[in-house]
């Protein structure tokens, strides 16, 4: 959420500065409603200083011996219309917080400006693709063909956008997983972490998932609710970002304390609104899916080289897995609402012959603290604002779906990555020769 003194003072700068991300911001409705909350200011200023001087009044005539009644009816009808300009300034107040917290944040200078991905800029690439000798499959071939994969199964429990992993693809999901926490928690210095996968709406609006995006979660009401309540008693995560960066909500950290540097493993639920028709096919795209999510609550001073930080992270995964991958910034178009700045990694899928993102790192400044009131106490001792930063390390099934395309062979069987063979029982193959 945006400071909204800042928004106050610079005005003109900031519609610019959100005009670069595509949001209109509506400036008639704020200055109408800015406009308002001052008049009522000063109206309730006027009533009470009015109501001080006829309270004095009253001790002073009551020494006198003489008829207060209308003196008291006098500071009663200030009273009451002291109260109904309060009830007036909450309302202005409650609409003022609607539209700040609909608002994205503001990007940082060094992002470039564009109108959707096409806008973003290629920073680096790393490894090269593998060249075939024979006729590529997608993932979901690879899969399928090895009776490992099963959609129709998935749709017969749940629907579209699901999966049934079995045997030993089951289980090379399960040590990509244990392969990333085991190298985040035991070469890059996180705290590995289990949270709740329900949260509430309070969690949501913390990180910024609500009010604007509500159609992207699955809502979640507890037995017992009436059917006539239309709240959800829970939302389910669309990421571990949410339950782990709102541990601080409402706290203050000590100063000693930071960095403090998260990750967790855990399945993550989106509706995918809007999304119909991209990415049917296979595992890019799924209702349910599982990620290892890394989270930093930083000093502001260090947001930016936590950062890189947190970027470099996500790659030494992929290094060690040995899949070719390109780091994208992300423009002004296409970063996400809490993101002042954000870099796309993206891994070579041979099927598709192009490179698919697999984490986004962004660091949302005190865009996301402001709404949780999430602090530590700095050098001089005083509350301020946290930076916080999220990103994927790394989405566990686009990591299958790539390890499963870069590491296939003729006859339909897939080589393990060295990395993961410890993991997988010393199995170096999945498939003919390597067994299900």
């Amino acid at each position: 959420m945006l400071e909204i003194q800042q928004l106050r003072t610079d005005l003109d700068n900031i519609t610019r500065e959100l005009a670069k991300r595509g949001y209109v911001f509506p400036v008639t409705v704020f200055n109408k409603l800015e406009a308002e909350r001052k008049a009522i200011q000063t109206k309730t200023q006027e009533l009470q200083a009015q109501r001080n001087t006829a309270s004095k009044k009253i001790g002073y005539a009551k020494s006198r011996g003489e008829d207060v009644t209308a003196i008291m009816a006098e500071v009663t009808q200030f009273g009451g219309e002291l109260k109904q300009a309060e009830i007036q300034l909450e309302q202005i107040q409650e609409q003022l917080q609607k539209i700040l917290l609909e608002v994205p944040n503001l990007p940082h200078s060094s992002v470039p400006q564009g109108k959707d991905e096409t806008g973003n800029m290629s920073i680096r690439n790393w490894g090269t693709p593998k060249i075939f000798d024979f006729e590529i499959k997608d993932h979901v071939s690879i899969g399928e063909g090895l009776g490992l994969l099963d959609f129709e199964a998935a749709a017969k429990l749940s629907g579209a956008r699901f999966s049934v992993m079995k045997g030993s693809l089951a289980l090379l999901h399960r040590a990509l997983t244990q392969f990333m926490l085991d190298q985040h928690t035991q070469e890059h210095g996180y705290t590995e972490i289990y949270v709740p996968y329900l949260v509430n709406t309070d969690s949501l609006r913390g990180t910024g998932q609500l009010p604007k995006f509500a159609e992207d979660l699955f809502a979640v009401r507890a037995g017992g609710v009436s059917k006539d309540d239309n709240t959800p008693s829970f939302h389910l995560i669309p990421t571990a970002e949410v339950p782990i960066t709102n541990m601080v909500r409402d706290e203050i950290v000590p100063i000693q304390e930071l960095p403090l540097k998260y990750v967790s493993h855990t399945p993550c639920f989106r509706s995918e609104a809007g999304s119909y028709g991209r990415d049917t096919r296979g595992l890019i795209r799924q209702h349910q899916f599982d990620k290892v999510e890394l989270v930093h609550l930083v000093h502001p001073d260090q947001s930016y080289s936590a950062l890189e930080q947190l970027v470099g992270h996500a790659e030494k995964i992929l290094q060690l897995l040995d899949l070719p991958y390109r780091v994208m910034t992300l423009c002004t178009g296409d970063m996400g609402f809490s993101a002042a700045k954000t870099y796309d990694i993206e891994v070579w899928l041979p099927a598709q012959n192009t490179y698919r993102e697999i984490s986004s790192c962004s660091n949302c400044e005190a865009f996301q603290a402001r709404r949780m009131q999430a602090r530590f106490r700095n050098e001089n001792g005083k509350p301020a604002l946290l930076h916080t930063l999220n990103g994927s390390g790394l989405a566990v099934g686009r990591t299958l779906v790539a390890v499963l395309e870069n590491y296939q062979n003729s006859d339909g069987s897939v080589t393990i990555p060295k990395v993961l063979r410890a993991y997988m029982n010393g199995l170096d193959q999945i498939g003919k020769k390597g067994g299900k």
